[in-house]
């Protein structure tokens, strides 16, 4: 009984202790961003501000193009993620309810893709918007982040299908509905969980890429959040550090917002990644 109650003591302080290293930069962040300036650079460093300001806030929404950083990435987000899962939907559904020659190759090959690294596919894709003429635009974005969002959706849908039984749709198909109609009827409402799941891996994969938009986009009027904010705040001579904690906050906190509504979407998601298939 002893030993089992020091062992529980022992895990809740290790769980602690990973919860503390985890959260303190976000804590030091969000501290940071309503300091006042001159508070930034005291030596020896206080933790707690002598005054709370939020004039760093003010200063980023009305001195700089943040808001427009923003609407960029809200755009290009939400559409990346609309195409990626109406896609991944449709592929999955074909790869677990239609037996046809090459299909356990054609998933594994699409899981290989998704692990090849980006940078592989920079030039191509660079060359290939060129070609389409949609360079430097966020469609050449939300087309990139396809690319590497579109594999992983796509397996990730699949174990999600192969746990709905057979039996549903064939009856639906008995009871003389069409193919299509027993897909929207009977497999998008069981497969929800998953489609949601897969909407938000797929969400903050796009809001939290940087290579892509850094590469293939250099005007302030397509630039998402993740370049915009380095290109305003960051140089090589100076680091406007208050307000990069602010545009830091503020970048989180739709993430922050969305996870805290959907977690347990999520979450499904992780497992549902494990099943083999």
């Amino acid at each position: 009984m002893k030993r089992s109650m020091l062992g529980r003591i022992a895990f809740n302080l290790l769980a602690w202790s990973v919860v503390f290293v985890t959260a303190f930069p976000l804590v030091w962040m969000v501290i940071t961003s309503i300091k006042p300036q001159f508070e930034l650079f005291r030596m020896p460093p206080t933790f707690w501000p002598e005054s709370v300001t939020f004039e760093h806030y003010i200063r980023l929404l009305t001195e700089t193009p943040f808001l427009l950083y923003m609407r960029n990435s809200l755009i290009l987000s939400t559409a990346t993620t609309i195409l990626v899962v109406a896609v991944a939907t449709l592929g999955a559904h074909s790869l677990v309810r239609f037996r046809y020659r090459g299909r356990e190759a054609l998933a594994r090959l699409v899981l290989f893709t998704y692990l090849l690294p980006s940078v592989v596919l920079l030039l191509p894709l660079y060359l290939m918007m060129v070609w389409l003429g949609v360079a430097n635009s966020l469609l050449s974005l939300v087309i990139a982040y396809t690319t590497f969002a579109l594999p992983y959706a796509l397996w990730l849908l699949r174990s999600f299908m192969q746990g709905i039984p057979d039996d549903l749709e064939a009856a639906a198909l008995v009871d003389g509905a069409t193919r299509m109609g027993a897909f929207f009827d009977v497999i998008l409402p069981q497969a929800l969980p998953g489609i949601i799941s897969t909407s938000l891996f797929t969400f903050i994969l796009s809001w939290n890429e940087y290579l892509y938009a850094l590469v293939l986009v250099n005007t302030d009027s397509a630039r998402p959040l993740t370049t915009g904010v380095m290109s305003m705040l960051v140089s090589a001579f100076n680091i406007e550090w208050s307000l990069l904690m602010a545009a830091s906050v503020m970048m989180s906190l739709p993430l922050i917002i969305i996870f805290a509504f959907l977690q347990s979407y999520l979450t499904r998601g992780f497992g549902a990644g494990g099943v083999k298939g």
